[in-house]
């Protein structure tokens, strides 16, 4: 069983900076972890991808709306994924959910929610103008 812990969120104004936690543990051992992802939500919208990183700190990926403005990072020793987010806007108004992935021997697309097995509860941002 993996478990996924969100923090950090919180109230911003626009052009400010927050950095969001995921803590993760896993019953199994945290190895049986392959790659660590942050989604967002908006109220009344669709689950979005925002960025994505292997547990050993490789293999980024950024959404297009976040590119040059958040930084994803691992800390393997810590079990522990950061979000780095700058220069925020109200477009970036949501709950954040970590996600966490086993490894798997086929191709598989990183930016659909679908793919990913195991969900943190979300830790809420707001950004205000």
């Amino acid at each position: 069983q993996v478990q996924l812990v969100e923090s950090g969120g919180g109230l911003v104004q626009a052009g400010g900076s927050l950095r969001l936690s995921c803590a993760y543990s896993a019953s199994g051992g945290t190895s049986t972890i392959d790659r660590v992802a942050w989604f967002r939500q908006a109220p009344g919208k669709a689950r979005e991808f925002v960025a994505t990183v292997t547990r050993s700190g490789g293999g980024t990926l950024y959404g297009d709306p976040v590119k040059g403005r958040f930084t994803i990072s691992s800390d393997c020793l810590k079990n522990t994924v950061y979000l780095q987010m700058n220069s925020l806007n109200p477009e970036d108004t949501g709950v954040y959910y970590c996600a966490a992935a086993a490894r798997r021997p086929r191709a598989w697309d990183v930016r659909s929610p679908q793919e990913w097995q195991y969900w943190g509860q979300g830790t809420l941002v707001i950004v205000s103008a």
